[in-house]
């Protein structure tokens, strides 16, 4: 586990030594990312340069990485859990190794299959391949999303990283992407490629590049996250998703260092324990809540910890550290992120990490087994299908009549609106009517279906429920779910393994018929049923709270003081309406909505452009970690 970066100059030159200390200074932005190592590899045409979290055999893994008699130069960024099945394959055809890491096995791989080669690859990972013959650079980067890569293109040269900070360090200045402003205020986060600094993007998830000097980058998609049902018994499905979680598991825990396991109320994280504990007796729990009553799940950890007989180790977290925190979480984020759970797993993180290096936990699981509630949303509204046109119009034409708040309003709204015009993802926070109010540059024709379009015509024939699933997968996962997860566990120098998003287990979700997953009444059905019998029953039939967050409460009492000076003192008034934001914390503290999310959103934008683009903070400050991560072994 590390953090790289990579540079193409158009202009062959091998770097002086001040360009060199430069691009040092570059990588070590992101120390956390790897605190026990550096490596850099020059030459005319290429820098690259890698930090690195030892997690197997550090003497194996120096990077970057050199193979083929240094025709292929590699940094690479995760954990490839079929490595050891690669490599005896790659032995039997003629290939030879010097180390037993999984960083070789993917440039020998490469030597074979070139750009396919990264199909082969079951884990997480953001990855650069130097071709110094071709003079071509590769990269590619996992399945899912899992491990970041970001790019910048100038005249000179082209830039790639696992975090955009290391590109920002040595801009003279970071200016706001208004498109990726415009729809960060509806999804609660910038949706790839876009972020939030002009002139930077991101590497989707499952897509490799090619970069020559003298061409344009390329991308190319070689994997897609499609459903087929299958039918089949029930028994046959609760056999095949054990036995794909339970392997998953399995190889998930390599590791030469200790793995632990975050645990909430749920049974995502219950699930990975159990399973967990059948290959490591002794494996460590970790849970974070605060002390407002139906806000913490420590105490349902507790109890599903010494039912499966697993230590658990646990925090409180208080209004003022969760505060006192914010612009370190933000530094480490790189992009705004209104999603308040970030913050407790940041805590989680930092307590996890005072005991392993590594950690389990249950990310992936809702998108791929049907877990949110909104995905029973298709089967409360089928009344509305079979009515024509003329009868839907009149029932929306009646929801605008009602007032905001009254029952049965949004139920209409709902009912009458096409799925792919009122569902965009698992959060929607401003609508496009509200941000004309709010934003100073709002543009009409950037509407924010313009994101999910594609997605829903690539699934136009899906059931409903699967095309919600498909653009979550390649929408809020990415761009919410797994961004605050590698950014809170890395900032902690934690490295965060997710068994649910194996392509094994994919192979097995993607299968099951939309009735098996909603069905009896509740959500993930079949995984329910698959992991009774492995887990306490007091988990399987809780209400899912995920990592509830008492903002509502805060920007009320606690937090309000801070709210209100952090929106006067903010510099964003070229870009928002202060007005709308102060009548909305406002009507919130007098009880007229629950604006808590809205004001979030706005908020979280604003500490960034703090950060990043006014620099009112000391980035040397917010880098600092918050404890001495060289003393877990």
């Amino acid at each position: 586990m590390c953090g790289f970066i990579g540079v193409l100059r158009n202009n062959p030159a091998a770097p002086n030594d001040q360009q060199q200390n430069v691009f040092k200074k570059q990588n070590n932005t992101m120390l956390h990312r790897g605190p026990d190592d550096e490596g850099y590899y020059h030459d005319d045409d290429v820098s690259l340069g890698f930090r690195r979290l030892s997690i197997i055999d550090i003497d194996s893994g120096a990077q970057p990485l050199s193979y083929d008699d240094e025709k292929i130069w590699l940094v690479f960024n995760g954990e490839i859990y079929n490595y050891i099945e690669l490599r005896n394959d790659l032995i039997e055809q003629g290939f030879s190794f010097t180390t037993e890491s999984d960083t070789e096995v993917i440039a020998a791989l490469f030597t074979k299959h070139r750009e396919q080669a990264f199909q082969y690859l079951r884990g997480m990972f953001s990855v650069l391949v130097w071709d110094k013959q071709s003079k071509t650079l590769y990269g590619a980067r996992d399945p899912f999303g899992i491990k970041p890569l970001f790019y910048r293109e100038t005249d000179d040269t082209i830039m790639f990283a696992s975090e955009k900070k290391s590109m920002t360090a040595m801009m003279e200045s970071e200016e706001v992407d208004s498109e990726a402003l415009q729809h960060y205020l509806s999804f609660q986060y910038v949706p790839e490629p876009l972020t939030m600094t002009e002139g930077i993007k991101k590497v989707e998830a499952g897509h490799y590049f090619v970069k020559k000097r003298d061409r344009p980058i390329s991308f190319h998609r070689y994997w897609h996250a499609t459903f087929a049902p299958v039918l089949m018994e029930k028994q046959n499905w609760l056999s095949r998703i054990q036995d794909a979680m339970y392997d998953s598991v399995k190889v998930h825990m390599r590791s030469d260092v200790p793995v632990g396991s975050f645990l909430s109320g749920g049974i995502d994280s219950t699930i990975i324990v159990a399973m967990a504990k059948e290959y490591n007796p002794n494996i460590k729990t970790f849970s974070v809540g605060f002390e407002r009553e139906g806000y913490s799940e420590v105490d349902v950890a507790k109890e599903t910890a010494n039912k499966l007989g697993v230590e658990n180790i646990s925090y409180i977290i208080s209004p003022q550290e969760f505060v006192e925190k914010l612009p370190k979480i933000m530094w480490h984020l790189d992009d705004p992120l209104a999603d308040p759970a970030c913050i407790p797993l940041y805590f989680v993180s930092r307590e996890a990490r005072k005991h392993v290096t590594v950690t389990l936990s249950g990310e992936g699981s809702d998108e791929l087994f049907g877990g949110y509630n909104i995905y029973r949303e298709p089967e409360s509204l089928k009344m509305f299908q079979p009515l024509p046109a003329p009868a839907k119009n009149l029932l929306a034409r009646v929801a605008e009549t009602i007032p905001e708040g009254v029952r049965g309003k949004s139920f209409l709204q709902r009912g009458t609106t096409p799925l792919r015009e009122r569902y965009i993802g698992n959060a929607k926070i401003f609508e496009d009517l509200e941000k004309e109010g709010l934003m100073k540059d709002w543009k009409q024709d950037l509407r924010y279906q313009q994101i999910t379009q594609g997605l829903f015509d690539y699934v136009s024939d899906y059931p409903l429920v699967s095309q919600m699933q498909y653009v979550d997968i390649n929408t809020w996962m990415r761009g919410d779910i797994l961004l605050k997860a590698d950014r809170m566990t890395m900032a902690n120098s934690l490295e965060l393994r997710v068994p649910f998003l194996d392509k094994e287990v994919f192979k097995v979700a993607s299968g099951i018929p939309v009735d098996m997953k909603i069905a009896n009444g509740t959500t993930k059905s079949l995984l329910r049923e698959a992991s009774r019998g492995i887990i306490p029953d007091h988990v399987l039939d809780r209400k899912k709270l995920g990592f509830p967050v008492p903002i509502r409460h805060w920007l009320k009492n606690e937090l309000y003081g801070w709210a209100k000076q952090l929106i006067q003192e903010s510099e964003t008034d070229y870009l928002l309406y202060k007005s709308y934001v102060f009548d909305l914390l406002e009507d919130h503290c007098q009880g007229k909505g629950d604006y808590s999310r809205k004001i979030w959103t706005v908020l979280m934008f604003m500490l960034w452009h703090q950060i990043f683009v006014e620099q009112k903070f000391d980035t040397n400050e917010l880098s600092q970690p918050d404890l001495a991560v060289a003393s877990v072994i």
